[in-house]
């Protein structure tokens, strides 16, 4: 399908704006720019209640934000574990507090939204530590956080689905954390890859190589090995033990390809996925629901594949 005529007009303003280089950008600037633009370009759902709190991370308290879905009725609710995006230097629980909203609505799933640290100031493998260490937290108190028994699930978008994915072959895959699903929304799964996708929309549709290595470069510091599977998750040897997994990728977006390659890992490993590409949408269109309608129907189809998943 063609570019999507509202993820197209983003575009064009966007280049009218002549942004400078991402490798130009300080991470506060990046961080600023990233925060600025979704709180702009999102919309917030109205949800039943949010509630905050904290739970032991791998250095130190983290924030954790939970969103019940409008009208649950149910004491307990399957739920999500969710990694925000960001390249894993950018991104907070109210950058991504939209997405949030809408994620749970959609799925009718608890969201349990977790603040791990960012890099340059803590760089990997801190996000997996905390990633690690709050799944296994929230999976030992599931009645504490309104989530049913058996119907815990990890997610994230962009680098958070990174993290999600990670996490999942950590705790997940060797039986420390029984997760029900994984879901992955436009996720980046391959730092090294030099995939069709990313030839093609590296540059002009958004998320371009130079963010991508912008953020790369404050996450990993000189001595970390990008291709390191806990870096680039569609690296791993055996994917054998993964849970049910949901994958949504975006047409027109560079990391496309690598979203389809796990998939197919995935499905050659015997796990149960579901695989969805949103046709002439861009990295990061889910969160810019107030430029891109689409976005709305996105959720709803994210929402029936993750039901969809867990009802099995």
């Amino acid at each position: 399908m063609p570019l999507d005529s509202h993820a197209k007009r983003f575009l064009q303003r966007v280049a009218a704006t002549n942004p400078a280089s991402p490798l130009e950008l300080s991470v506060r600037d990046r961080r600023a720019a990233l925060e600025q633009l979704l709180r702009i370009a999102s919309r917030a759902e109205e949800v039943e209640s949010i509630a905050e709190r904290a739970v032991p991370g791998a250095e130190g308290p983290l924030q954790v934000r939970i969103y019940t879905p409008l009208h649950a009725s149910e004491a307990l609710l399957p739920g999500l574990i969710y990694f925000h995006g960001g390249g894993l230097v950018a991104g907070s629980l109210d950058s991504h507090d939209p997405i949030c909203r809408a994620l749970s609505n959609a799925s009718g799933c608890r969201v349990i939204a977790i603040d791990y640290r960012l890099a340059p100031e803590a760089r990997f493998p801190a996000a997996v530590e905390d990633g690690c260490a709050a799944a296994r937290w929230v999976a030992q108190h599931l009645e504490d956080f309104g989530v049913e028994p058996e119907r815990l699930g990890v997610c994230g978008d962009s680098a958070g689905a990174t993290l999600a994915a990670v996490v999942s072959q950590s705790v997940g895959a060797t039986g420390e954390v029984a997760f029900a699903l994984q879901f992955l929304l436009c996720p980046i799964l391959d730092f090294g890859a030099c995939t069709d996708s990313r030839q093609r929309y590296g540059e002009g549709y958004f998320l371009d190589a130079q963010t991508l290595a912008h953020d790369l470069m404050h996450y990993l510091g000189p001595d970390a090995d990008p291709a390191d599977p806990r870096v680039s998750p569609l690296r791993a040897a055996r994917f054998e033990h993964m849970p049910p997994t949901c994958i949504h990728t975006a047409e027109f977006d560079p990391l496309r390809d690598e979203g389809e390659a796990y998939a197919h890992r995935l499905r050659s490993a015997g796990v149960r996925v579901s695989y969805r590409c949103h046709p002439g949408m861009i990295h990061l269109f889910y969160g810019l629901g107030a430029l891109i309608p689409y976005a709305a129907e996105a959720f709803r189809l994210m929402g029936t594949d993750i039901r969809a998943q867990l009802a099995q």
